[in-house]
């Protein structure tokens, strides 16, 4: 058969690629209605330049003071409330995972458990700040609660992916030699795990990292309160402190985390 022929048989999809045109101006059209532009508010251009001007005059004192109000310490509070957050959210993930996995468990225990990760990703971490910080009290507690319970439900997705393309053929030889389970674990599973679930984890930090900001606006914990703080009270060059330790910690972590799943990914 020529080409010309291969060509001519081709499949005719231009309809198809019509209605799912259609499809998407129709909800863009549909969208549009819904949102209304009311134009920039009156003092929106005196924010948007204080903060410009604030994060090239920052102020130093508060850059770089030791103090428990300074951005290094606020900074560091930020991290830890990440870092532990996102370590017990992985911990608590693993059995989650594997219990919603339908290649580990009977199906109905799998549906039931990924119901409750779907609970749980449902509800916006905002959320569940409030809620948390009825129980806890604010403070760096409440943001670290927060942002385990949150982990959970983005970490065990992706595990569960991990999970569910194991390789089975290498338990079934490792059955076959006698390994216990134990050992199947140990030899198995794990070697094909770890480094997905740590790549997983590290992902999470990232966005942890970047809540843990948004969660101090409500209290939890973190540089967030006192940026809204900053914000409200028009004290531009504090606002470009804060933003100007945001930025050079996020960057560094980027690149360390950048490195590490690179590594991960490449073995």
């Amino acid at each position: 058969m020529t080409i010309v022929e291969m060509y001519e048989k081709r499949p005719r999809k231009a309809w198809l690629y019509f209605i799912v045109t259609a499809v998407i101006i129709s909800l863009i059209v549909w969208s549009a209605e819904g949102v209304q532009y009311k134009g920039l508010a009156a003092k929106g251009s005196e924010v948007a330049f204080g903060m410009v001007y604030g994060l090239f005059h920052p102020d130093t004192n508060l850059l770089f003071s030791l103090s428990t109000d300074g951005v290094p310490y606020l900074l560091f509070q930020t991290i830890a409330i990440a870092i532990l957050g996102t370590i017990f959210g992985a911990i608590l993930a693993v059995p989650v995972s594997f219990l919603a996995s339908e290649n580990v468990v009977p199906k109905p225990v799998a549906f039931v458990m990924r119901g409750l990760i779907l609970l749980i990703r449902t509800i916006p971490s905002l959320v569940w700040a409030l809620v948390w910080i009825r129980v806890t009290g604010p403070g760096a507690f409440c943001g670290v609660v927060t942002q385990s319970i949150c982990s959970i439900g983005m970490i065990s997705k992706m595990y569960i992916t991990a999970i569910e393309d194991l390789d089975t053929s290498i338990l079934e030889s490792l059955d076959a030699a006698g390994c216990n389970t134990f050992e199947k674990i140990r030899c198995g599973i794990l070697p094909q795990l770890t480094a997905s679930f740590i790549s997983t984890t590290i992902y999470r930090f990232d966005i942890n990292l970047k809540d843990a900001t948004t969660l101090g606006i409500v209290g939890a914990g973190g540089i967030g309160a006192s940026l809204v703080q900053c914000i409200s009270s028009r004290r531009w060059s504090m606002v470009g402190s804060f933003l100007f330790g945001l930025i050079v910690l996020v960057l560094i972590i980027e690149f360390i985390s950048t490195k590490i799943r690179t590594k991960l990914a490449r073995g």
